[in-house]
Formats: structure tokens, C-alpha cells, sequence
């Protein structure tokens, strides 16, 4: 099932005690992305999990694919498997890239949560700002929203499915090290 696919209730809100559940899962999610800590992250994952995201396109408005078309370009489109891959990836000295280190801003608003109607499933939206600032003067902000596809298992939320979505049409950042 993906975010995609995933009906939703007349858009009904989940309740407040499961909202702030849900705001707490992304503020942890944020502090351990800031503090660059990849493998604590890939524990709020689903084993499942698709982290997408497309890249965007400037169409007509009358262009019935809109913006993004699943299948088409994207800048990521990894399973669990890739982003472990990536993660492991910051390890290695010979990431040249991110040393030194890279200094990572995560800002996440706007989160809404709507239930499914599937048990265990919620459909969560959030808006995000990522700030990173490497070395003297390189700085890229990058803005966009983020589509969440949520597992709940008792007390554990887990990622099941991440779609990102920029604002910007062309990313002028030397590379994309970073996650969303």
C-alpha cells in the first residue's frame, strides 16, 4: 500500500492524544537528523519503507500529471536497503563530502494527521525547512512538504513511506547529503 493508494476517511483528523504522539515522532526525527545521527534515525524506518522524491517539473496547469509523475525523474527513490547503504556511506572516510562536517537544520510545521481507515495506518502531512551549512560560506535551504505514510504498533511509530516534495524547480546545492 503506498501513500498514494491509501483511502482516506473525508479527510477525518486523528485525535489529539495520537497528533502529539505523532508531532513528538517528528521533532525526535528532526533532532536526530540535526545531530547526524543516521543510525538511530533508520530505527523509526519500516523495513518496508519508500522514501521518494520526485523531482519537479514547471507544467501547464492544464497538464492533467501535474508537477511530479510517479516513475519519472526524482532525485531519490530508495527502500530500506538504500538508505542503510547511504547511511553507512557518512562512515566511510573517504566521504569527502561531509568532512568536516555538515551542519544540518531541520525545521518540520504544519502536521496534520488523518486516519485511513486502515487499522494501524495514519496518513500524516508536514512541512519542512532544511538548512545546511558546510564549511565557510556554503549554505543551502531547501523547503518543501513531506507526505507520510505512518505505522503504529502500540507505543512504536514507524515511517512507512516518505513522499517529498520541494518547492524549488531546480536544486542549486552541490549535492543532496541529507535527509528529509
Amino acid at each position: 500500500m503506498t501513500v498514494q493508494t491509501v483511502p482516506m476517511l473525508d479527510e477525518t483528523p486523528v485525535g489529539d492524544a495520537l497528533l502529539r504522539r505523532i508531532e513528538r515522532f517528528y521533532y525526535r526525527e528532526a533532532r536526530l537528523l540535526d545531530r547526524e545521527a543516521y543510525a538511530d534515525w533508520l530505527t523509526l524506518l519500516d523495513p518496508g519503507i519508500r522514501y521518494w522524491m520526485p523531482a519537479m517539473e514547471t507544467r501547464k496547469r492544464g497538464d492533467q500529471r501535474g508537477p511530479w509523475t510517479d516513475g519519472e525523474m526524482s532525485y531519490f527513490d530508495d527502500d530500506f536497503a538504500m538508505l542503510k547503504v547511504r547511511v553507512a556511506r557518512y562512515e566511510q572516510p573517504s566521504a569527502w563530502a561531509d568532512n568536516p562536517a555538515t551542519r544540518h537544520l531541520h525545521i518540520v510545521t504544519n502536521i496534520e494527521a488523518i486516519e485511513t481507515g486502515t487499522p494501524g495506518l495514519v496518513r500524516a502531512f508536514s512541512c519542512f525547512e532544511n538548512v545546511r551549512n558546510r564549511n565557510e560560506k556554503d549554505q543551502d535551504v531547501i523547503h518543501g512538504r513531506r507526505e507520510d505514510l505512518l505505522k503504529l504498533d502500540g507505543d512504536r511509530i514507524t515511517l512507512a513511506e516518505r513522499r517529498i516534495l520541494i518547492v524549488q524547480n531546480i536544486l542549486l546545492s552541490k549535492n543532496l547529503n541529507t535527509f528529509f
